[in-house]
């Protein structure tokens, strides 16, 4: 049996990807975090096999919470969810030692088979990813998939995004990201100008219509 750790800041994401898991016979969800942080936690104490987890959340993102976990005495193969599909993105994942990156519009698809991968010991990453790696394609750039204004945001703008999207305050956002309340500021003006968008309803309604944030987070 494939023990398993789910985690993303939505819940209604963290019950779809549970859902696909628990249709296999061979794999067990035998828990959910929130957070970078609270999968460390849970890791050490449930000592998963593997950890599906989103490259985007709080305190910290799913590249530094690879880096951690590697370094436990029962390390858990790592598996990132992800809506960006820069080579480079994934390397710097791959060197983190995750052990599958799956693109979040191929999760229905390939989910199980990363997990039964990552399990074995071998690296999964969808095709798409894998055919960019092989032919070295420097054109694509470090952007999300979604609409051409989403395209234009980086990571770190749609950290802050989901974040403003989620009601957290410009302190609480530079407390969970590790920056300062200047910097985030910075961000929430680069996000308006690049989206058009001036007040910050009209950031919430455009995180939802594009999936940052789900509907049963108050909205």
């Amino acid at each position: 049996m494939i023990r398993v750790i789910v985690a993303d800041d939505h819940h209604l994401v963290r019950q779809g990807i549970r859902s696909l898991l628990e249709q296999a016979s061979d794999i067990e969800v035998i828990g959910e975090a929130g957070d970078g942080l609270e999968a460390i936690e849970l890791a050490q104490r449930l000592k998963p096999d593997v950890i599906v987890m989103d490259i985007v959340m709080p305190y910290l993102n799913g590249t530094q919470a690879a880096e951690r976990l590697r370094q436990l005495p029962h390390p858990p193969r790592v598996i990132l969810l992800s809506m960006y599909s820069d080579p480079t993105l994934v390397q710097q994942a791959l060197k983190s030692g995750v052990r599958g990156y799956l693109l979040k519009r191929c999760v229905v698809e390939e989910l199980l088979l990363a997990v039964r991968a990552a399990a074995r010991g071998e690296i999964y990453l969808s095709p798409t990813i894998s055919t960019m790696l092989v032919n070295g394609d420097a054109g694509v750039t470090n952007q999300p998939s979604g609409s051409p204004s989403l395209q234009r945001l980086t990571p770190r703008e749609v950290e802050v995004l989901k974040l403003i999207a989620d009601g957290k305050t410009s302190a609480r956002i530079g407390q969970l990201l590790g920056i300062s309340e200047k910097t985030v500021e910075k961000h929430r003006s680069s996000l308006m100008e690049k989206l058009d968008i001036h007040d910050i309803a009209g950031l919430v309604r455009f995180a939802i219509k594009n999936q940052l944030v789900e509907l049963d987070d108050g909205y």
